[in-house]
């Protein structure tokens, strides 16, 4: 796809209301912060949305109007509607990129698309993270050197309940002595998921040049190259298909059932066995009808 890459920086924005610790540190919301280090990207056109707006921030005219969208939730990931986390799964399974901050492990979202409870362990005590960079020929790695060193941030720790990512692009080290994969790629459908970790909300993490370049390139990483709505015709085939000898069955909705000869023996001369097949009608009611079928003779 072509021109600005169109992203969403979607936020809970509950501890900014209700919490001075957090305040103090954004006081116009982590969304803002995120949202002004994104638009000195010059590939990226960016907005903000939070869960108090109409819509918790994200109606359908502006999910589809969303390439990538960025995911930071805590507190109120039980009231974000199951509406709205069908609506964001059918459009990352189109190809719309999804990168999921910090506690957003726990959304619905996050978990519905792992299909895994994506539980962890967790420590707040202010302490150091380095996060190593393991792939550094990784897009999403572009600019970021051997690693990213955070004076003070939330422990997460293994293990980490999640798929195994399709590709691991940081695996963070704390002052406690535990480690973490945070930095993780996925596939889903048509649409590309990225997670990752630093981001407590009482830390300064999103003022950090490094974390909002990641957050960039994932941005460009993901962002869609197609769209493709779920669908399952019936369709008509190109070709003219030649008539074939012997007798095939249909099942399902017309409700009949036979059974042909073997590919290998076409022509062979078959007996006639009179039975009950059960089938669904037109309207999905149940049938149960003598039909025929066939045995081999």
């Amino acid at each position: 796809m072509t021109g600005k890459i169109r992203v969403t920086v979607w936020n809970e924005n509950w501890h900014e209301r209700h919490h001075d610790a957090v305040r103090k540190v954004y006081p116009q919301g982590m969304h803002a912060v995120i949202a002004a280090g994104l638009a000195r990207y010059a590939d990226l056109e960016v907005r903000t949305a939070t869960m108090d707006q109409p819509g918790q921030g994200l109606p359908p005219e502006v999910l589809d109007a969303t390439d990538v969208l960025t995911w930071w939730g805590h507190v109120k990931h039980n009231e974000v509607d199951e509406e709205l986390v069908t609506r964001v799964q059918t459009r990352v399974l189109a190809g719309m990129g999804l990168v999921v901050l910090h506690s957003g492990h726990y959304s619905k979202i996050f978990r519905r698309l792992m299909g895994t409870h994506c539980s962890l362990k967790w420590r707040e005590a202010a302490e150091k993270e380095r996060l190593w960079t393991i792939e550094p020929a990784h897009p999403i790695a572009a600019g970021i050197g051997e690693y990213i060193e955070l004076p003070s941030e939330e422990m997460y720790g293994e293990r980490f309940d999640i798929p195994t990512p399709d590709r691991l692009i940081f695996v963070s080290w704390f002052e406690g002595g535990e480690v973490f994969r945070s930095g993780c790629c996925f596939e889903r459908g048509h649409g590309r998921i990225f997670y990752f970790r630093p981001g407590h909300e009482t830390y300064p993490t999103y003022y950090n040049p490094q974390i909002i370049r990641v957050i960039a390139n994932a941005c460009s990483w993901a962002r869609p190259r197609c769209f493709l709505p779920d669908a399952a015709p019936n369709v008509k085939p190109l070709e003219p298909i030649r008539p074939k000898q012997g007798e095939f069955g249909h099942a399902g909705v017309e409700g009949t059932a036979r059974t042909a000869c073997p590919p290998r023996n076409l022509g062979c001369h078959v007996g006639h066995v009179v039975g009950l097949v059960r089938g669904v009608g037109p309207d999905g009611t149940s049938l149960r009808s003598p039909v025929s079928s066939r045995g081999y003779v």
